[in-house]
């Protein structure tokens, strides 16, 4: 068997390519994790047999275990389960220590996370996960980990995952994945690191979004009930039903069957858009005569929608159109009016979900929501004029929560893209050797109009 050299002074035997159509560079290959794991006992090792762990052997301080809850992100973290420090010693073939990868083996397939350098020296994996230790000289962890956590990795992971009973993997399967590899060290650890800074920012931009989510959540729940005033307003507050000082009314479907009343020009909104909350556009078109024959009915922009009926978490989910349109009979619009903040309303009636869930008529709750219970709906409501301050204040929060959401669906799709890129050697973060080619098969354009350094910018702008 031939090999190839993989750092200055280590070479590892080179597996055989894959025949199955992958394309990338011919100075790269595939291997197979045994191929790159370290070689002293227990480098690939899962937890302990059943009896050797249980719930009694917990502490409350002590050697941390690493269980499917703790493998959400890039990094083993969370709320940790621990063990004393003897316990641990008897579970040594089953320890974790930095820069190993960690694999659920049942429950959520597909988890994968690594092992930090702190705050613990060392962690014992539990029985549904497994460990695998690299050899530092073949294989960076960061690139490995960038493997499994891609597309490719993940569906390697899933499709080879034992189907009877519990999806599971095991062992024997883990060490016989592949792993698309670059000839040298240098490279995988490029690849890793920029796809690690990706991952920072990512992790950064999820927590600044959780905090204005927590902030917004909680300036809702005290302004929307008067719990807290903003300054300059003490008059007292009343209670009134939407009903008492507003209408409502719900839509309708054209018949499918009659192609005649679909395809025209005026917007008509399903229940399954309310997840929009703020509707500027929808997808469905009808007809002049549609609207004629059915009992959909024109609304005007400003109205509060309420999902009066639909799919899963439908059924409550608070919306508000900015537009004129027609909407389906699953849908509760409260028309605006001049004596009501539409703004103010909408927040409060948002920050009510599971009530409005409980409220749902028949069934023990589990049916639908109607029109007679949406009006008998009690709102606290101050003067118009707080109203409206109280709602430009949440919509602030809001604007900046769209923001910071934007700005984090785009670092993963970028990060996607850096994903399909470098861990196919389509693009290179180390000068090739001169005689590397790419597979002609699949790339055949070699203008590549994305560089990962214009992908960064993106990540950072």
């Amino acid at each position: 068997m031939g090999v190839t050299t993989i750092s200055k002074n280590c070479v590892i035997s080179a597996p055989r390519m894959r025949d199955k159509g992958d394309a990338i560079p011919t100075d790269w290959r595939f291997v197979s994790v045994e191929d790159i794991a370290a070689t002293r006992a227990n480098a690939i090792v899962g937890g302990p047999f059943g009896s050797d762990l249980v719930s009694k052997d917990y502490v409350s301080v002590g050697v941390p275990v690493i269980r499917g809850q703790n493998m959400a992100h890039h990094y083993v973290s969370g709320d940790f389960a621990f063990v004393s420090p003897d316990k641990a010693k008897q579970l040594q073939a089953n320890t974790a220590r930095a820069g190993d990868l960690i694999f659920t083996q049942r429950g959520t397939l597909g988890q994968v996370s690594l092992v930090p350098g702190a705050p613990f020296d060392e962690y014992v994996v539990s029985q549904s996960q497994m460990k695998l230790e690299l050899d530092a000289r073949k294989a960076s962890a960061e690139y490995v980990y960038q493997y499994f956590v891609s597309a490719p990795g993940q569906k390697q992971i899933i499709d080879s995952a034992i189907q009877t009973g519990v999806p599971h993997t095991n062992l024997g399967i883990l060490k016989k994945y592949e792993i698309p590899f670059p000839p040298t060290l240098m490279e995988q650890e490029a690849i890793g690191e920029a796809l690690s800074d990706a991952d920072a920012l990512i992790e950064s931009l999820s927590r600044v979004l959780a905090k204005k989510r927590q902030v917004k959540q909680g300036a809702m729940q005290e302004l929307l009930s008067g719990k807290k005033r903003l300054p300059g307003f003490d008059a007292p507050w009343g209670r009134v039903t939407i009903g008492s000082f507003t209408s409502c009314t719900a839509g309708g479907t054209p018949s499918t069957n009659i192609d005649a009343y679909w395809g025209g020009n005026i917007p008509w909104m399903s229940s399954g858009e309310l997840h929009l909350k703020h509707v500027y556009g929808v997808d469905g078109r009808i007809t002049d005569e549609g609207l004629r024959n059915s009992s959909t009915k024109w609304i005007p922009a400003g109205c509060v929608l309420i999902g009066l009926a639909g799919q899963g978490k439908t059924r409550g989910t608070v919306a508000m159109n900015h537009i004129p349109l027609c909407t389906n009979q699953s849908i509760a619009a409260i028309l605006p009016v001049d004596s009501y903040d539409a703004r103010f309303l909408y927040f409060n009636l948002d920050s009510r979900y599971e009530e409005l869930r409980e409220l749902s008529a028949g069934d023990g709750g589990r049916g639908g929501l109607n029109l007679n219970l949406i009006r008998g709906l009690e709102v606290p409501i101050p003067c118009l004029d707080e109203q409206r301050a109280i709602a430009q204040l949440l919509a602030d929060m809001e604007s900046d929560i769209v923001v910071v959401d934007s700005r984090l669906a785009k670092a993963r799709a970028v990060k996607q893209g850096m994903m399909q890129e470098l861990l196919t050697g389509r693009i290179r973060l180390v000068q090739p050797a001169p005689n590397a080619k790419l597979s002609r098969a699949r790339f055949a354009d070699d203008n590549i109009a994305s560089t990962v350094a214009e992908r960064r910018t993106l990540l950072n702008g």
